[in-house]
């Protein structure tokens, strides 16, 4: 008969393997978390089968049974974190969201909320995501006031792309150039982007006023009108700095400086309220 030999209990062979140590131990970790996600996944599973099996379902009344259902194990909103937001009216904003502290985290969509938010006349664009366990996050994207645009004795800020952002509060943005007259805000940029190179016409500028929706006349501090041409804006505005440099036009008594010809510039000297026009020679 074979002799049997038996290891020592404390033999280095019958400990575990590290990996297994380490196994073990995560494993007692993770069992709480275990079984709440379980729980959750039990939970959900009932919902979409009470869902399916009820006739006349809807996909808001599944979501509010989730919620409810989820909630009851600790998956409600506790914060609501707002980022980018610096002129959107935040009680606007809240009420756009429809989400409050206390709601089910998971008993909404994100979908509808980002909808809703992007109606707000300031947002451009919006994302909504769920943070697990309790947390909300909303990043926004502004629209940028760009112009102030007045029209039928309205003003409301517009953007670059010639959107209204609002017709609130448009005073606080009074150092914004002002653009009149219909169709001035989808043609606006060109202009303001040319006036941008010439700060020194700009400080001057009181308004753009758009004609007959093709072309822009320039109303300049002291009464100046100067009119460009339709489609070349850049060309004339540098243009008229030169005559500026060389001539100091700008700073002449002048009531119209006309440069919608390439080749002729036509000038229209100020005359004073009960002078003869015919008296006066043209500067």
């Amino acid at each position: 008969m074979p002799r049997v030999t038996r290891r020592p209990s404390n033999s280095v062979n019958d400990r575990p393997a590290r990996l297994r140590l380490l196994a073990r131990r995560a494993w007692r970790l993770l069992r709480p978390a275990g079984w709440l996600g379980l729980g959750c996944v039990l939970l959900l599973g009932g919902a979409v089968a009470l869902h399916t099996l009820s006739p006349g379902g809807s996909l808001s009344s599944l979501r509010e049974r989730i919620g409810n259902a989820t909630g009851s194990l600790g998956l409600r909103v506790n914060d609501i974190v707002i980022q980018g937001r610096a002129n959107t009216p935040e009680p606007l904003l809240r009420a756009a969201l429809g989400i409050s502290k206390g709601d089910p985290i998971l008993g909404f969509s994100l979908e509808a909320a980002r909808q809703n938010v992007e109606k707000l006349s300031w947002v451009e664009q919006a994302t909504i995501e769920r943070r697990l366990p309790d947390t909300v996050v909303v990043q926004l994207v502004e629209r940028r006031p760009f112009a102030i645009w007045q029209n039928q004795g309205r003003f409301v800020l517009i953007d670059r792309d010639g959107q209204t952002v609002t017709n609130e509060d448009v005073a606080q943005f009074r150092q914004l150039p002002l653009v009149v007259g219909p169709g001035a805000p989808g043609a606006a940029t060109p202009l303001i982007d040319a006036l941008m190179n010439h700060p020194e016409l700009l400080a001057r500028l009181v308004a753009a006023v758009r004609v007959g929706e093709r072309r822009w006349n320039l109303q300049l501090r002291g009464g100046m009108n100067v009119m460009l041409p339709e489609g070349h804006e850049a060309a004339a505005l540098d243009r008229l700095m030169i005559l500026q440099q060389d001539h100091a036009l700008l700073d002449r008594p002048l009531e119209v400086v006309d440069l919608r010809l390439p080749d002729r510039l036509v000038l229209r000297p100020h005359v004073e309220p009960g002078a003869d026009p015919a008296g006066k020679k043209p500067t």
